[in-house]
């Protein structure tokens, strides 16, 4: 078979296409891990964070405008354009995660199991303390799905949280 015109993904069957997003998640998860390590070790932790949190700054609304695009959500798309994008962020693919409805308004979304999270756990290390980093990446991330928006943490490490999930986040837009 010559193969000159077409990619590799052209001759995968969906099983295989879905495992090949999966494993560029974890590439892409583990090269965050390496340059947030890398920066920890020249930098400190506090500093590492603070640079961690610049570029969520830009890296989450870049991500919601590439699913936006992707999905065609229109403009001011609400809760549901909100539920449908983070189902496609990268970390969806190697993250256990829900979404509760709470009413039109307003959803909770958890993480159940997070790979940095439990792999600190298995080296019987805390929970990374990835609060301030998350406020801004997920509120950055909502509102660009939808301006109207609001993002209110719920738990998140250094906080406490209970053992079914190590962050919740509440996303609303007023009535």
């Amino acid at each position: 078979m010559n193969n000159d015109n077409k990619s590799s993904t052209d001759v995968m069957d969906r099983k295989t296409l879905l495992a090949l997003i999966e494993d560029m998640a974890k590439r892409w998860l583990a090269h965050d891990g390496l340059w947030f390590q890398a920066a920890e070790k020249a930098y400190g932790m506090e500093e590492a964070i603070r640079i961690d949190a610049a570029a969520w700054a830009r890296f989450s609304p870049l991500e919601a405008e590439r699913i936006i695009r992707f999905l065609k959500i229109p403009p001011n798309g609400g809760i549901p354009a909100l539920k449908q994008a983070l189902g496609l962020r990268l970390y969806a693919f190697v993250n256990k995660q829900e979404i509760i409805d709470i009413d039109e308004n307003r959803i909770v979304f958890r993480m159940n199991d997070c790979r940095v999270q439990s792999a600190r756990k298995r080296k019987n290390m805390p929970d990374f303390p990835c609060k301030s980093v998350g406020l801004v990446e997920y509120e950055s991330f909502a509102r660009t799905i939808d301006p109207r928006i609001k993002t209110r943490c719920i738990a998140c490490p250094p906080d406490d949280h209970p053992p079914e999930y190590y962050c919740a986040w509440e996303f609303r837009i007023e009535p």
